[in-house]
């Protein structure tokens, strides 16, 4: 198969991602590989549960899942000195640093993007800057052409579990972290 055609996705929960496995800024025929790279996720059990529904969502879509192992410890390392910014600043950069090299590594020389792009709390732009690091990154917004809305549509079709917070044990200080406006 064509390098071209071939697509590791970065993904971080099913809702996420099912607003962008078909979204229109992908070419039609693409081979995706989901990439669930999550270690910055506060517990294993929560690590776990999203991944119960990440493999649903690879199952759905006959899509092949890389599970990167949880390894929080790293993560933590990762973010040292990070942990009192607020949720949107340095920290999550260097989050999403961490899982997307983790990415790179897992597609070697083929395309990758993220599903990280798909979230109206996270800034694309930091993330495009982030990729732009790792070869073959592609700057893919899948907020653009009503991404997110189609995720959190899927999820609820779908009943995949709706987190109401990004994540880290950080991002659960922030107060909207525990609205439910927030779940995705």
């Amino acid at each position: 198969m064509d390098d071209m055609r071939e697509l590791f996705l970065h993904i971080c929960c099913a809702p996420c991602g099912g607003g962008c496995i078909r979204h229109p800024d992908l070419s039609p025929g693409r081979n995706i590989t989901l990439v669930y790279s999550n270690s910055n996720l506060d517990s294993e059990t929560e690590f776990e549960k999203r991944l119960h529904e990440v493999k649903r969502l690879a199952a759905f879509y006959e899509l092949q899942l890389i599970v990167d192992p949880y390894d929080h410890e790293a993560w933590l390392q990762a973010v040292r000195g990070l942990e009192n910014e607020p949720e949107g600043g340095k920290r999550c950069q260097k989050c999403f640093e961490f899982n997307l090299k983790r990415t790179s590594k897992f597609a070697g020389e083929k395309s990758f993007a993220t599903t990280l792009t798909v979230s109206p709390r996270k800034a694309s732009a930091a993330i495009f800057e982030i990729g732009m690091k790792y070869p073959n990154f592609e700057k893919v917004d899948f907020k653009k052409k009503n991404g997110y809305l189609t995720g959190r549509n899927f999820a609820l079709e779908q009943g995949f579990y709706r987190q109401n917070y990004c994540g880290c044990e950080f991002s659960r200080r922030e107060p909207a972290v525990n609205q439910k406006e927030f779940q995705l």
